[in-house]
């Protein structure tokens, strides 16, 4: 722990997680960057399965690294009476309990979240499942793909010819925001009621509302969001265009206004912008290859530097088509210090700031633990024996 940890604004909070994968992870990390003390119950000898994801981080998961920074691994069998009689002397002490253990582990274990608030009222207790507690999908398993076919994510993902998946975790980050959230707002509640509160969140659920755009789309119009690559599919211009220099840039014109400015600043033809194919949003989506030729075709004998800096002359904007190695070397991320590094078993670990920015407030970057490494130390503090 840091001597910072006093002035942030989840010091005092004990978050147990019996975690493994993503979601539930990346939530109490978030719990962890800001002060909350965060004790993570791994499976003796191998720990969370996410931890041999890969091993390209000096030999540690660059998933298990990212979710995992400033917490106490405690290393118990909660099956066995031993490791029962730890986690049963630890949840008393416990303002948060978070679980994503297989559909129905936890109500055979007791350790839903309804049977724990029932035992200590004050608790926040969350119950994470891939689709839900009831309903006929509740006892199937779910990892984030799988989650991403089901809800339809890569039938909107990918080009015209082939769906696909969205590279990142983006169902399980969804997931992990929405545990954060419910705990936060239960933290509140119970600040001013001094009660617990059980909740539930789930794959499905949380992906749901992420796809509320395309779904509404689609029951307004009886037809699917069209799926369109790298170009938006509801407006133009937005998406990649080819410069002289062979590179390709980005930009997006959201407004009327942005498309007028276009035509006179970065096209050169201020006319343009009433031509009778291109003068609404909707024409232009129905002309779209066309208005693509007409402003590659002004690009043509320009760099992408040139053609960036007219963009941001007119106030449209606009991105590089960087490669993860270019954003790496990102200037806005090094010019704020966004890129920090943390310990961990195998030495020091890249990392990066959390997202928030509290002004006078540095938030935890404390190491990434060890299968077990806090296991002494914790049934010390229970009054236990490392045998127990």
């Amino acid at each position: 722990m840091t001597g910072n940890e006093a002035e942030l604004p989840l010091s005092g909070v004990t978050v147990v997680s019996l975690e493994q994968a993503i979601a539930a992870p990346l939530a109490s990390r978030h719990l962890a960057d800001w002060g909350a003390r965060v004790i993570k119950i791994e499976r003796p000898g191998s720990g969370d399965f996410c931890r041999d994801y890969d091993h390209v981080m000096n030999g540690m998961s660059s998933q298990f690294v990212w979710t995992n920074r400033s917490k106490e691994s405690l290393a118990i069998d909660i099956k066995s009476p031993e490791g029962r009689k730890v986690l049963d002397a630890l949840l008393p002490r416990a303002d948060v309990f978070i679980q994503n253990l297989a559909p129905g582990a936890a109500e055979r274990l007791g350790l839903d979240a309804a049977s724990l608030l029932r035992k200590y009222p004050r608790l926040i207790a969350c119950d994470v499942s891939g689709y839900g507690t009831d309903g006929p999908y509740s006892d199937k398993k779910a990892y984030d793909l799988l989650v991403q076919c089901e809800a339809g994510v890569l039938a909107i993902n990918g080009t015209e010819a082939e769906p696909a998946k969205v590279g990142l975790s983006v169902v399980d980050i969804a997931t992990g925001m929405y545990i954060l959230n419910g705990v936060l707002m239960a933290l509140y509640r119970r600040e001013h009621t001094g009660k617990g509160t059980a909740f539930q969140a789930s794959l499905f659920d949380s992906i749901t509302d992420w796809m509320s755009y395309p779904a509404f789309y689609t029951e307004s119009t009886g037809r699917p969001l069209p799926r369109t690559g790298a170009k938006h599919a509801t407006i133009a211009p937005y998406g990649p265009f080819r410069v002289g220099d062979g590179n390709t840039i980005f930009f997006g014109i959201q407004n009327d206004r942005e498309w007028r400015s276009l035509c006179r600043i970065v096209l050169g033809d201020a006319g343009f912008a009433d031509h009778p194919k291109f003068r609404t949003n909707p024409l232009r989506m129905q002309n779209r290859d066309e208005l693509q030729g007409h402003i590659e075709q002004r690009f043509a004998a320009m760099t992408s530097e040139e053609v960036l800096q007219l963009l941001d002359e007119a106030a449209i904007a606009n991105a590089h088509l960087n490669s993860v190695e270019a954003f790496l070397q990102h200037e806005q991320l090094h010019a704020r210090a966004r890129v920090q590094s943390v310990g961990s078993p195998c030495g020091p670990m890249m990392s990066f700031l959390p997202a928030l920015t509290i002004p006078g407030v540095k938030p935890r970057m404390d190491p990434v633990p060890d299968v077990g490494e806090h296991n002494e130390a914790i049934l010390g503090e229970l009054g236990l024996n490392e045998g127990t």
